[in-house]
């Protein structure tokens, strides 16, 4: 197995097809296929479903792509081992968070301090986010509750307590504070499964013999303010993730007290990729100013 086979595997993988990986590594068409056509055939796996002009990796291909990430990335940080008096850090990181709002701080200063890193931050439940992390699809999760583990190295944001919110008018003005026999008669509207909220809510629900059963499932916070604002029913969502929004209204929970910790992971075994070690160094410096 030679390491311009994997290089040649690796980019087709992460570049979807074959044209774009050899204008990526600056090679012919011909020469990216002959590379991985002569690992698939030393090896007698088939790495690929190719289809006319698009592929699709085999699952012994999406095995063999996880432990080329990896292999490329413990490459990176040799090489910038091996030019450490460069104190210039580039790159990429990407974040996936199921709230935004708890690192904007954060990415502030991020990009101040390193203009050369391109950032990119999408939305997900814990479970996508742990799932990116441990396939190397990201870099840095923010996820509420983080499950116990070795792999996953954290700094803790803080804990805060679920509360209901439903639109204005969706229940009388007086209403303050529900308890969970009156959600049980109510619309209610939550997260995907995989939730945290959703699954404490459920829980909590359980213990007590009653059912919380949704009446609309959105997929991300924001999509359930939006519905939930529409007057279809009532949501959850942390205090420390409740926006204030004119339309909407915060309901307290009732002899209840389920509380959200939100969490900033990173994979324990990529603590020495720069990127990651400079932004969990700048997290920990603004939990220590708080």
């Amino acid at each position: 197995m030679r390491h311009s086979q994997l290089k040649a595997f690796h980019h087709v993988a992460l570049m979807g097809g074959f044209s774009r990986a050899a204008e990526a590594l600056l090679l012919t068409q011909p020469a990216i296929s002959e590379q991985v056509r002569k690992l698939e055939q030393d090896h007698d796996v088939l790495l690929f479903h190719r289809e006319r002009k698009r592929v699709r990796l085999t699952e012994a291909g999406e095995q063999l792509f996880l432990l080329t990430k990896r292999f490329f990335e413990i490459e990176k940080q040799i090489e910038d081992y091996m030019s450490e008096t460069s104190a210039a850090i580039d790159g990429e990181l990407r974040i996936i968070a199921d709230s935004a709002h708890h690192v904007t701080d954060i990415l502030g200063r991020f990009r101040r301090r390193y203009p050369d890193v391109a950032i990119s931050l999408r939305a997900g439940n814990t479970e996508d986010i742990l799932e990116a992390l441990r396939a190397y699809d990201a870099e840095i999760g923010v996820v509420g509750n983080l499950p116990s583990g070795k792999d996953m190295a954290s700094i803790d944001l803080g804990a805060t307590e679920i509360t209901a919110f439903a639109a204005k008018g969706f229940l009388p003005a007086s209403k303050k504070s529900i308890s969970l026999q009156e959600l049980a008669e109510l619309p209610l509207i939550f997260r995907e499964t995989g939730s945290k909220t959703r699954q404490y809510m459920e829980e909590e629900a359980a213990k007590h013999a009653i059912t919380l059963t949704p009446v609309i499932v959105a997929e991300g916070r924001e999509a359930v303010r939006e519905v939930v604002a529409s007057g279809a029913g009532i949501g959850f969502v942390s205090e420390a993730e409740y926006v204030q929004d004119d339309r909407l209204m915060k309901i307290r929970l009732e002899n209840l007290s389920i509380r959200m910790s939100e969490t900033i992971v990173h994979l324990t075994q990529r603590h020495d990729v720069k990127v990651i070690r400079a932004f969990m160094e700048l997290a920990s410096a603004a939990q220590i100013e708080k």
